[in-house]
């Protein structure tokens, strides 16, 4: 039995590895938003040290579902006052290592849902 699909019609994350990540196999070393309605915008910073509340907003107005946070190798947390304009928008907010922010945001994706990737990639990972 068949539970998902050969094929999705959403973009998805194809490929990772140390400072890359891959989307419908194009290549990308920098820090990018991704998403489920077809995003794919540079975020501007280059370490989990280089993140500001204006990231954060930056999300918010994605107006996605979900968003997941890859936070570099590990898993890290940004500052709970910098999610306050998610929280306004009842955007929900996940955080997990860039890995497995990806894995996460395939099967999301792959359900339907409106989801974001914001994806950390880090200069010595």
């Amino acid at each position: 039995m068949k539970l998902h699909a050969d094929r999705f019609d959403v973009q998805t994350i194809s490929g990772y590895g140390p400072g890359w990540i891959a989307i419908d196999k194009e290549e990308f070393t920098h820090s990018l938003i991704v998403g489920s309605r077809g995003e794919r915008i540079e975020w501007n910073c280059a370490s989990f040290e280089d993140l500001t509340a204006a990231h954060f907003a930056q999300l918010a107005n994605l107006d996605a579902e979900v968003v997941i946070f890859g936070s570099g190798k590990k898993n890290r947390f940004p500052p709970a006052a910098w999610l306050a304009p998610l929280m306004e928008k009842r955007i929900g907010l996940e955080s997990m290592s860039t890995q497995a922010a990806c894995r996460t945001y395939n099967i999301l994706a792959g359900e339907g849902r409106n989801v974001v990737a914001a994806l950390l990639l880090e200069k010595d990972e």
